[in-house]
């Protein structure tokens, strides 16, 4: 009997010790983030991990999806948007940790169309984008919500080239769901940000949108209150250092 109790201690000591490490393991990061940044957060995920941490978990979608899933109770640790209107509408609901908000990256519009397409489009004001179009529809992210498509809205807008092609959108839920409509050929002209043109091959820009037709393009990081991996201000901090900027730069954003 007692050599069985032995035996039972010492397969529980056992159990214990194969089980501890991933006990003590502290949980990694769990991050909100806009679709456009879906290689380059990537890319600095597995970088800090190769140092040692624990691999971010990352959430890729609309700006304003997420700020809705923040609103809801998601119990994510850091937030990524594509705008300030969304950061400002989780802040204002005091979801965000005060001092943890800041501006890191910026991007530019592009407009696309699919690789295998001849021509291209001088963007200026009045340009025939509907003419161009044919029979086809301009991809974009929903211009109501997402935070690409109100960038395109409005320079469409500043450029008096709204009004002519509000009727034949194809919206996508995201800015890479636009950029999908384009690459499939479903759409013969998107409009997206650069690095999402520079993550497709199947797409190649034909026009960049005057920097000054609408609002600057910056994409602000900020701890949420739900927060609650230990490593979530070490991250955060990575991201916005000098070598995080530089990844993201790799990938064409601009890093401030």
């Amino acid at each position: 009997m007692r050599g069985l109790l032995i035996r039972l201690v010492l397969a529980v000591l056992s159990a214990m010790s194969v089980l501890s490490p991933a006990i003590a393991q502290p949980r990694p990061p769990l991050v909100l983030a806009a679709a456009s940044l879906q290689e380059s957060l990537s890319e600095a995920a597995r970088v800090w991990a190769a140092q040692g941490h624990g691999r971010p978990v990352i959430s890729f979608a609309a700006s304003s999806a997420l700020a809705r899933q923040i609103a809801a109770g998601s119990p994510a640790d850091i937030f990524i948007s594509a705008d300030t209107d969304w950061m400002d509408d989780v802040q204002r609901r005091g979801l965000i940790r005060p001092g943890t908000r800041s501006s890191f990256l910026g991007n530019r519009l592009v407009l696309i169309a699919p690789a295998a397409a001849r021509g291209g489009i001088a963007i200026r004001r009045g340009f025939p984008l509907a003419r161009a179009l044919g029979t086809g529809r301009l991809a974009m992210a929903d211009p109501a919500a997402v935070p690409a498509g109100r960038y395109g809205k409005a320079a469409l807008t500043a450029l008096g080239v709204w009004p002519s092609v509000q009727g034949r959108l194809a919206k996508g839920d995201s800015v890479r769901a636009a950029l999908a409509l384009v690459a499939s050929g479903n759409a013969p002209y998107g409009i997206v940000y650069e690095t999402d043109a520079r993550a497709s091959r199947a797409v190649r820009v034909v026009g960049v949108f005057p920097a000054a037709s609408h609002p600057p393009i910056t994409y602000p990081i900020a701890v949420l209150t739900t927060a609650r991996s230990p490593d979530t201000i070490g991250f955060r901090r990575f991201l916005t250092s000098p070598a995080g900027r530089a990844i993201f730069r790799r990938f064409g954003f601009s890093a401030r």
